[in-house]
């Protein structure tokens, strides 16, 4: 008989659904006694952002997938069609922790915990994206080895826009996908990737259509998905604009959402991976993620103790814009608060009330 290595054996999860699903061959049939577990964030309604307790459910959903001798690899994906996973639950964020840098700081020990979880699965981690892979997310899908999306979905981060800074993963794992130009301009700007454009630059493994029309799949038509010039340069994977992009919304409400063809993608990576040796395949991926892990443990500790120190300053004033603003304004008014730091003015309770939306845009 084998020992049972888990944690907690009996751990049961609320926020999360852990499920085993049949390995297949390259028929399509199922494989009798292999699965892929898949780990799925489950809060669609909030664009599963995931809350402390889901953060302790991943850690402990991917030490028990890692143990399980019968998962080849692991499925990282989310419920419904909109998101993958948008980061921390900003609503638990500007609710409880901010102000309260000491009580985040051992969120940022579980978020850690999480980050290294995935880095360290003794099985292939795949991450299926199903809608927008973003902040915390994008972090949490960059630790994983490859990346199969929907076109629907989009890439990036919200940390300086939203009183943080992408430490949780992006600032170390980032320039090697993309390289140090493309990951500044993600990391500082906050600007959105396409799938397409997350593909072209070496962010994604795979992507795949979701959009039916009259019973065929089309393209994402929010983006530019054929090579054009502008101003001598290539474009390629860019969002549509203007009218362009009007054209496209009228378009999608014609069209169904299907993620049949994710779902065959990621279904013919994981038989790939099943046609391996187990403990080459192991070795194998154990050695790339050094390249992640080598930045990832040089920095983790003294990002977490930062992150929670800006609980008490800008986090705490951007997540509350975040939770308490509209769909249409979120930010705070970055020029006011600019001059007020420039005027002397320290950070007060005073000074974030001032610069909120709610109040600057009076």
């Amino acid at each position: 008989m084998f020992k049972n290595h888990d944690l907690d054996p009996d751990f049961n999860f609320t926020e999360i659904r852990y499920e085993l699903k049949p390995c297949l061959d390259f028929n399509g049939n199922q494989v009798e006694g292999l699965f892929n577990a898949w780990i799925i964030l489950d809060n669609p309604s909030q664009f599963n952002s995931y809350t402390t307790q889901m953060v302790k459910e991943v850690i402990m959903a991917f030490r028990t997938a890692s143990n399980s001798r019968n998962v080849v690899c692991v499925v990282f994906t989310a419920s419904g069609t909109k998101a993958f996973c948008t980061g921390g639950n900003v609503k638990e964020y500007a609710e409880y922790y901010a102000g309260q840098p000491e009580e985040y700081k051992q969120y940022m020990r579980l978020f850690n915990d999480m980050v290294t979880a995935i880095l360290h699965c003794d099985k292939p981690v795949i991450c299926r994206v199903n809608g927008m892979r973003i902040a915390g997310g994008q972090e949490i899908g960059m630790a994983c080895d490859f990346t199969v999306t929907s076109d629907l979905a989009n890439f990036g981060q919200a940390g300086p826009r939203h009183g943080s800074a992408p430490d949780g993963g992006s600032t170390d794992f980032l320039p090697l996908f993309v390289g140090m130009e493309n990951a500044m301009i993600s990391c500082t700007l906050c600007e959105h990737w396409s799938a397409y454009k997350a593909h072209q630059l070496g962010l994604v493994t795979d992507v795949f259509p979701a959009l039916k029309k009259d019973g065929k799949f089309i393209p994402n038509p929010l983006v530019i998905t054929d090579r054009w010039i502008e101003n001598g340069k290539i474009v390629y994977g860019n969002f549509a604009e203007g009218e362009e992009k009007q054209k496209a919304k009228d378009l999608m409400k014609e069209c169904e959402i299907d993620l049949t063809l994710l779902d065959k993608g990621v279904e013919k990576l994981a038989t790939s991976l099943l046609m391996t040796f187990p403990n080459c395949l192991s070795k194998t991926i154990e050695s790339v993620r050094k390249h992640k892990l080598e930045h990832w443990d040089k920095n983790r500790e003294t990002n977490r103790s930062w992150l929670g120190l800006n609980m008490l300053t800008e986090a705490k004033a951007g997540f509350r814009a975040f939770n308490e603003g509209t769909k249409e304004k979120r930010e705070v008014d970055f020029v006011l608060l600019r001059q007020s730091l420039a005027q002397g003015k320290k950070w007060d309770e005073e000074l974030i009330e001032s610069v909120l939306p709610s109040k600057s845009s009076k």
